[in-house]
């Protein structure tokens, strides 16, 4: 090995002068899964670990970085004990940000971010580079008890706070979904009417109701404007998310009033589909000792009497019937007024054969028709008698002859 020059020995010493702050350029010389090796141009190595490349965990050193890149970094550790730096890209990165983000705190301007982490009061949101911290309190205009939804997710924000000596930047949502709220709910107001068919999504149910959030505003469905019949949970009809047809019933400052009972739709009218005769399908919904009820729609249900099940005797309607059953019926009875529907299953099924019935009664009855034979020798009676009667008849002169005898 050939002895250095004293001026190739000065110079390497004064490029492997690294101190903890310094911001030097190394050269990467190796890449693992999670760090990355880059040398100075002297005897110390940088060691990049992957947590201070990225705020992401799930990035990957080896697509991220490859050997002969250079890159730019900030010493946090001189010595980690074999001789070596620890090196930082991304804090060098966040310090350049933090001056960056100077004009935008000072303008409030609306800045976006992906959030990183949920931490315990908030979250962690990457905006190029810089951390910024959104308290829980200012991530929505309403509370959040689930902040593990908003991870990876892009938002918007203002900072509230920006302090980069101590490393403190603090971010707001809410006063942006606030805002944006206000406005959507002005431009739905004024662009709604009494009458007018619109269309939301399910967002809260309670025991009266259900809340339609129609995009700026929510309207109340009230249970009973849920159906032409009877419902007495809105939970059996709904569910949080379900999407909603309905019209604009009345409208009072901002509370809007929504129905589904259009009037087209009314089932309690002349036209409508459950007219005496009509054949309709619907499920067994629940029993009785009558009976069963079918419901024909959500609401609306139709009785199907014990009697009206089947031809033959059924002691109750559950022992041919159970509940969920889909049954095709005849409506044989429909009173609007009352609002009640009386069906027949019977009326589908085939007539019992009565007429081989018929033809056997005559053949009962033929003893009947023989029985004046059989009284036949009651009337023959006299026609026996009549020799008694002439027997006595020859006898009385027999009986006179001997008193004419005793007149001689």
């Amino acid at each position: 090995m050939s002895e250095q020059s004293f001026e190739e020995l000065l110079n390497e010493q004064e490029s492997i002068r690294i101190y903890t702050g310094a911001v030097v350029t190394g050269t990467v010389e190796l890449v693992k899964e999670n760090e990355a090796v880059l040398t100075f141009g002297g005897k110390i190595d940088g060691i990049l670990p992957k947590s201070e490349y990225s705020n992401d965990s799930q990035v990957n050193l080896l697509d991220e970085i490859h050997v002969g890149d250079e890159l730019e970094v900030k010493v946090i550790a001189k010595n980690d004990g074999d001789g070596r730096a620890t090196v930082s890209y991304k804090r060098l990165a966040q310090s350049r940000m933090a001056e960056a983000l100077k004009e935008p705190f000072e303008n409030k301007e609306v800045l976006k971010g992906t959030v990183t982490d949920v931490v315990k009061g908030g979250l962690i949101v990457d905006y190029q580079g810089a951390q910024v911290f959104i308290p829980a309190s200012l991530v929505s205009d309403k509370f959040e008890r689930n902040l593990d939804k908003f991870k990876g997710q892009e938002v918007e924000f203002v900072l509230i706070e920006f302090n980069p000596a101590k490393r403190r930047i603090v971010g707001d949502r809410k006063s942006i979904v606030t805002e944006q709220k206000e406005a959507a709910r002005k431009e739905l107001l004024e662009r709604i009417s009494e009458g007018m068919i619109v269309t939301g999504k399910v967002k809260n149910l309670t025991d009266f109701g259900a809340f339609i959030d129609l995009g700026g505003a929510d309207g109340l469905l009230h249970v009973a404007e849920m159906t032409w019949g009877r419902i007495d949970n809105p939970r059996k009809l709904y569910k949080v998310g379900d999407e909603v047809e309905a019209y604009i019933k009345s409208i009072s400052d901002d509370k809007i009033a929504l129905s589904v009972k259009f009037p087209e739709k009314n089932p309690w009218t002349e036209e409508s589909p459950y007219a005496e005769g009509n054949i309709v399908t619907g499920k067994v919904a629940r029993f009785t000792d009558f009976g069963a009820f079918v419901e024909l729609e959500p609401g609306i249900d139709g009785l199907l009497h014990v009697s009206q099940i089947a031809y033959e005797h059924i002691a109750k309607p559950s022992d041919v019937l159970k509940a969920g059953d889909e049954v095709t019926v005849k409506v044989f009875e429909f009173t609007p007024e009352e609002h009640k529907i009386s069906l027949s299953l019977k009326a589908l099924l085939p007539e019992p054969e009565v007429k081989e019935a018929a033809e056997e009664a005559p053949a009962e009855e033929a003893p009947a028709e023989e029985a004046p034979a059989e009284e036949a020798p009651v009337e023959v009676a006299p026609a026996e008698e009549a020799p008694a009667e002439e027997a006595n008849a020859e006898e009385a002169p027999a009986e006179e002859a001997p008193a004419e005898e005793a007149a001689e």
